[in-house]
């Protein structure tokens, strides 16, 4: 099972919502052609189009998130890849692995975690409530086979 963050703006679409604010950041400039005003609101334009294209790059970045469980027939594996590109890995005996699901405990709704070993580690904390709802679902039918 693979599992990451919903991706709703590609780079082709991140490309063309820059382009149109750039255009409708230039429209009320453009009759300051030839004026020297343009040169004291130009630096602030193009530092308003450099803002949203970077927060629309930090956002991308942020989530490059990817998770990985694996169900062999004796042991769960759980591998996180974070944004930085750091892999933190996880296994536990199957038999002993329990999924657990805090409604309103958790940092998010419906938080869903895999206990074994010691060790209680969140899945699919980036995911929508829905998807969270039916995670759990699927990975408390796994584990019972």
């Amino acid at each position: 099972m693979r599992l990451w963050p919903h991706q709703s703006l590609p780079a082709r679409g991140m490309a063309a919502f820059v382009l149109s604010t750039f255009t409708l950041i230039s429209i009320p400039v453009l009759p300051l052609l030839g004026s020297p005003i343009l040169w004291g609101m130009l630096p602030f334009t193009l530092a308003a189009v450099w803002g949203v294209y970077w927060a629309l790059q930090r956002n991308h970045k942020a989530r490059l998130i990817e998770e990985e469980l694996v169900l062999a027939d004796t042991t769960a594996y759980l591998t996180r890849t974070d944004p930085k590109g750091e892999v933190q890995k996880w296994d536990c005996d199957r038999y002993w692995t329990q999924v657990t699901k805090y409604e309103n405990e958790g940092p998010v709704p419906h938080y869903v975690t895999l206990r074994g070993k010691g060790r209680e580690v969140e899945i699919g904390s980036f995911l929508s409530e829905e998807e969270r709802i039916a995670l759990y679902d699927d990975l408390r039918r796994a584990l019972l086979r």
